[in-house]
């Protein structure tokens, strides 16, 4: 099967691509290199230029007329940033995700499977989701995700394009064969501030939010291996049809997650146990955009992907640490 990833040179992306090389399918990358790295796109075939490009499209398609679907991953995804700069994000993450799905509609391969995120939803009180649970985006990155799962749940009930949402909640880990990981030499995600303060790169990493109504105050999440991630995109596009099917409807939402919380300083004291050694830390307030936090009710996906997490939180730490150490012999830089 034939699969077009866009941003399939980012760090999810590339993972996804991994997945669906390894289960003997074909990615097929569009990037436009803005945050992606060169290197995730080496041995594959890859195409450089915009989501919201029509020409580029009809290349690809083109050239590659056996592609079944398009796995979205294409974003900018930087919560403190996305306050900062709100009509960079609307424009990036809305704007051209609107016109991409009108070309792939236009050009004859009408099926997404579109990366959502869990931080559209409301804070509930016991903090576990289910698909069902309200929404309250509170960031301008947030909220692109909820008006891009507005767009297509509008767009397949009045054209042919189909999609499956599926909302992440947050990775954490590389690939096992480390063919990609995290690539930002500041990176937002937690467990790269992790090893960044674990390798000596940061002076501390800083717990952001303490006075949420948590079991010890810090942010609750669901953290969940990438390897994982990425094999339940592989899931989505093998089982598409089936999902249409089983659910009668043009779009369907999945969340991806453990179906464990794990407070932030949960987190870090079992990345100090895998590390062997306490990091330097302190707390801070939380940053624009922040919110207590949730975590997946992961049953939906079990029933309609077959699907579950398999992978533990110590094997995440362990692989982000060895992916830290090596990231420079991959990337070319620390």
């Amino acid at each position: 099967m034939d699969v077009l990833i866009t941003g399939g040179a980012g760090y999810i992306g590339s993972t996804i691509a991994s997945a669906l090389e390894d289960a003997g399918h074909t990615p097929i990358i569009l990037d436009s290199l803005v945050t992606g790295q060169r290197v995730f796109t080496e041995s594959r075939t890859f195409f450089e230029g915009d989501i919201a490009d029509r020409e580029i499209l009809g290349s690809i398609f083109s050239k590659h007329p056996n592609i079944t679907c398009t796995i979205h991953c294409a974003a900018l995804i930087v919560v403190p940033e996305s306050v900062e700069k709100p009509y960079l994000y609307y424009h990036e993450n809305v704007c051209k995700s609107l016109e991409l799905f009108k070309h792939l509609e236009d050009l004859g391969h009408p099926n997404v499977v579109f990366s959502s995120s869990a931080s559209i939803y409301d804070v509930v009180p016991d903090f576990k989701v289910t698909e069902a649970s309200p929404l309250k985006p509170s960031s301008p990155y947030a909220r692109t995700k909820y008006m891009m799962e507005m767009v297509l749940e509008d767009l397949t009930k009045a054209s042919k394009l189909r999609a499956i949402a599926l909302r992440y909640f947050n990775p954490i880990g590389a690939d096992p064969q480390y063919r990609s990981g995290i690539h930002d030499p500041n990176p937002s995600h937690v467990i790269g501030k992790l090893v960044e303060t674990a390798l000596g790169k940061l002076p501390e990493f800083k717990i952001t939010g303490t006075d949420w109504p948590t079991r010890d105050g810090s942010g609750i999440r669901d953290y969940i291996h990438i390897w994982d991630l990425a094999r339940a995109h592989v899931k989505a596009v093998e089982r598409f049809k089936d999902v249409l099917e089983a659910t009668s409807e043009p779009y369907n939402v999945i969340n991806l997650g453990t179906g464990d919380g794990v407070t932030v300083k949960e987190l870090v004291a079992a990345f100090e146990s895998v590390w062997g050694n306490e990091i330097p830390k302190s707390e801070a307030p939380p940053r624009p955009g922040d919110v207590a936090g949730a975590y997946a009710n992961a049953d939906r996906a079990l029933e309609l992907l077959s699907w579950k997490a398999e992978k533990s939180i110590d094997e995440g730490i362990e692989s982000a640490v060895e992916w830290g150490k090596r990231r420079e012999e991959v990337l070319g830089y620390a």
